[in-house]
């Protein structure tokens, strides 16, 4: 019996459970019944042209029984696939005797007619991929997407000191922080839904060679064309003898993306956790640390980076490997496109935990607080652009002397505006800002999210 302790992969071991999800589009057995999906709707399409006289078009009943085949396919299925792939030593010709044992003898010869293993492989992996990242890996992105807006408009109005280069720099909110990240996540998304993936069904060197053989005066160009559409993708008629792989790899590289901006969420909530602007809501049981009792440690933003990096370097490799084959094809991108779904795992891994680590922060306003009146420094900027307004040439120059590289009280700050020559209104202007009213648009921002 197959225990989950004894799996040599974590994604089939100890995170098991948060990946199953994933098991219908990206495992063995899943591939085996995108194959089969493949092979019979073709054999459907073939009794549908009038000019292949030899094939009787298939009644709706005969219809049913064939897509049963796929429809029912379950782990008896696939283990019998696997044993006939024992002997035959492929795949995909393993795929073709097993629906043959399905079949009266006399469509034997109409099962994988004129195709290339190719033809079969490239529209079953774009469809475990579109499938799969549509059905599981987008909605999670979506939850991810929910949780960021909700906590950009909960938090707002919330001043917060910012860091640039790790320096005290002119206050934002933290609501308009995390909206910079739904942002960035949802025009990612959007350009995700739009993707389209390439499918391609000319045979052998993507040529129909045997197929014009066969019957010359059928279209096979538009044949495939309406085959590939039919299954929900778009038809890439020049070709080799594989599909290029470069709308695949887009995909990849948009996965790439969405994660490279949840690996920057995750390491700003660190700093925020780490700087103690955010604290994190107690578990009942946890455990933070074995020997340090009062820790609660960000683990699960430690978690999600780790599986953004296994997950990028993956996906990455695919993107810029399966786009190369020597000549009119080789073998290469078959063993690599079996490992698509492990990079979406760990990306759907990394979500997860995010999603996890969200729901347990919230904001320390007391530090905040303090954090920004320990600053008054950041008002310079606001100061010496006010003196430019009024003509002081040398604006910039007095603030720097005054401020650059040290930590200003408000005392020594208001000293200085009262003594400016300038008009009453920006005196005012200044000497009622303070580090934390000082966020300009912050918090407007968030409301065009």
């Amino acid at each position: 019996m197959y225990n989950r302790l004894g799996a040599v992969s974590p994604l089939d071991g100890r995170y098991g459970e948060s990946v199953k999800s994933l098991s219908p589009y990206f495992s063995e057995a899943a591939l085996m019944r995108y194959r089969l999906y493949v092979e019979v709707e073709y054999l459907i399409a073939l009794s549908r042209e009038k000019k292949i006289k030899d094939l009787n078009s298939f009644t709706e009943a005969q219809i049913k029984k064939l897509r049963s085949v796929y429809e029912s396919f379950n782990v008896t299925a696939a283990e019998e696939i696997k044993k006939i792939e024992s002997e035959t030593k492929h795949d995909v010709k393993a795929i073709e005797y097993y629906i043959q044992k399905k079949i009266k003898k006399s469509l034997h010869p109409w099962v994988h007619f004129a195709l290339t293993s190719e033809d079969v492989n490239n529209l079953s992996y774009s469809l475990m991929w579109k499938h799969g990242f549509e059905q599981v890996f987008l909605p999670e992105v979506e939850m991810v997407l929910k949780k960021l807006k909700s906590i950009s408009i909960k938090y707002k109005n919330d001043p917060m000191l910012s860091l640039t280069h790790g320096q005290s720099a002119t206050p934002t909110t933290f609501g308009k922080e995390i909206g910079v990240f739904y942002a960035r996540l949802e025009r990612q998304v959007t350009k995700a839904k739009a993707q389209k993936l390439l499918g391609k069904f000319g045979g052998a060197t993507g040529t129909w060679s045997a197929h014009v053989a066969a019957y010359p005066k059928m279209d096979w160009l538009a044949f495939s064309k309406r085959f590939i559409q039919s299954c929900g993708l778009e038809p890439n008629l020049i070709t080799t003898q594989i599909e290029s792989h470069d709308s695949i790899a887009e995909s990849y590289q948009l996965v790439v993306r969405i994660n490279s901006i949840m690996s920057d969420l995750c390491r700003d909530i660190w700093m925020y956790i780490s700087r103690g602007i955010l604290g994190q809501k107690k578990i009942k049981g946890e455990v933070g640390s074995s020997t340090m009792p009062h820790k609660i440690n960000p683990i699960q933003f430690e978690n999600a980076e780790g599986n953004i990096g296994i997950a990028n370097s993956l996906l990455t490799h695919l993107s810029t490997k399966l786009p190369i084959s020597r000549m009119q094809r080789d073998l290469t991108d078959s063993t690599s496109l079996r490992n698509q779904g492990v990079g979406m795992a760990h990306s759907l891994l990394s979500l997860k935990s995010i999603l996890s680590g969200l729901e347990r922060i919230m904001i320390n306003r007391v530090f905040m607080a303090d954090e920004l009146n320990s600053h008054w420094e950041v008002l310079a900027e606001a100061i010496q652009t006010i003196l430019r307004k009024s003509g002081k040439e040398d604006a910039y120059e007095n603030l720097k002397n005054l401020t650059q590289g040290q930590q200003i009280s408000s005392e020594v700050l208001n000293k200085f505006v009262s003594e400016l020559t300038i008009s009453n209104e920006d005196k005012e202007t200044l000497l009622s800002l303070t580090p934390a009213n000082y966020t300009g648009n912050a918090s407007k921002l968030v409301d065009l999210l």
